[in-house]
């Protein structure tokens, strides 16, 4: 044996792969519990409205607080959507207020929720919106190109690529899905899309499914974030251009906006991969949480226990999610040659018992509370309680004197 490799005795614990959030927003973290029986559009308008007077230290040490939130979790691997340069405005019937260019902040304000997590230490893929209503196609290219160029500096088993944060729900033209296509193309990466996601101003949000098609974005690099409402046809066309779908089952409970059509999704073929959304409306960063409310709610949309099998969500939530946002080469299961993401975990502490079915147990009896130990690249990140770096204590100071400081919003 090679006295150099250190051996973990993790005997009596059950040894899993770190947990993959296909669709985050870490820079929530410090806006739990706002707008609490709110849906989406109030929702919003007080957690997201919260950053309007953030400067970009600020939302570096909210983005880590969230990034050290999800290692502590088991959370190894996030694609991330940063808060973007243009402030929130609120919706109205659908319809989002006409934007002020003068508004938009500095780019740096992107580029330190990059180092954020970076800096913290959990692998992740950056989306950034392109703030399409805001400039010329080109100022719109050259507005994104920096974001991209600042994570080609990092290290790349951490910082695993760059996408777009699909914009076309509060776009007010068609032209937004045409800048998020040459971006897709120019940089060669993904887009994710928040899309369909509440019942209200349906018909109006339908409308815009055929401006992604138009626009020729849908295919395997193209994901549907949320994707509560979708029909039958818009589920037969998405399946048909190969994108995929990113389900964030505690959130679409938490904001009341419905269950998703999953039997239907599957059953048309479309790979689904599990999102732990952001802080503000999951509140608890719990993979184990995600993925029963994921399967119950199903389950009692359907009135049937078989509507999704147990092993199907923990798959959704680890190597399902690293293969629709395109890491699954690297990250969401065991394999040799990826990078050695694994949590351990011990079902007798609190005891849950015989393991009559241990992967079934795994997801339905056990949590944070048996979580003993995650680790990134095979090495100790946290106790399941407190992550190790000091940085981590760090945030938890200043999220909380920053926080009140530039948040309006008072629960």
């Amino acid at each position: 044996m090679d006295p150099e490799v250190e051996r973990l005795d993790s005997g009596g614990h059950i040894v899993a792969p770190g947990f993959v959030s296909s669709h985050s927003h870490l820079f929530t973290s410090g806006l739990r519990g706002l707008a609490s029986d709110d849906s989406l559009y109030g929702w919003a308008s007080a957690s997201m409205g919260a950053t309007r007077d953030a400067t970009p230290d600020d939302i570096y040490w909210a983005t880590t607080h969230g990034a050290f939130d999800f290692l502590n979790a088991g959370v190894t691997t996030a694609f991330d959507f940063t808060d973007p340069r243009e402030p929130w405005a609120d919706m109205v019937d659908g319809e989002r207020s006409t934007p002020d260019p003068a508004s938009l902040r500095p780019v740096d304000y992107i580029l330190r929720q990059i180092d954020a997590k970076h800096d913290a230490g959990i692998r992740f893929i950056n989306a950034t919106r392109p703030d399409s209503d805001i400039g010329t196609a080109d100022e719109i290219l050259e507005r994104f190109r920096p974001t991209v160029d600042h994570l080609v500096g990092l290290d790349p088993r951490i910082a695993l690529g760059a996408a777009v944060t699909g914009g076309v729900q509060w776009a007010g033209t068609r032209d937004a899905a045409d800048h998020e296509v040459t971006l897709m193309r120019e940089f060669g990466i993904i887009n994710q899309a928040h899309f369909l996601e509440t019942a209200e101003a349906l018909d109006h949000q339908l409308t815009k499914f055929s401006w992604y098609e138009e626009a020729g974005a849908l295919g395997p690099d193209f994901i549907f974030g949320h994707f509560v409402q979708a029909t039958a046809s818009v589920i037969e066309r998405t399946a048909r251009a190969g994108a995929r779908m990113s389900w964030q089952a505690t959130a679409n409970g938490r904001l009341g906006s419905g269950v998703a059509p999953i039997p239907e999704i599957l059953a048309a073929g479309i790979d689904v991969g599990l999102g732990l959304d952001d802080q503000a409306c999951s509140d608890l960063a719990d993979p184990w949480q995600n993925m029963r409310i994921a399967a119950y709610s199903v389950r009692a949309d359907r009135r049937d226990a078989q509507a999704i099998e147990i092993r199907r969500v923990l798959e959704m939530q680890t190597l399902g999610a690293a293969r629709i946002i395109g890491v699954d080469d690297r990250v969401g299961s065991l394999t040799p040659g990826k990078f050695g993401d694994f949590v351990l975990v011990d079902p007798t502490a609190p005891d849950v018992g015989p393991l009559w079915n241990p992967v079934d147990a795994y997801v339905l009896a056990c949590g944070l509370r048996n979580l003993r130990g995650v680790y990134v690249g095979g090495v100790q990140v946290s106790d399941g309680m407190r992550c190790s770096d000091p940085l981590a204590r760090q945030a938890a100071v200043e999220i909380r004197t920053r926080q009140h400081a530039f948040n309006p919003v008072r629960p």
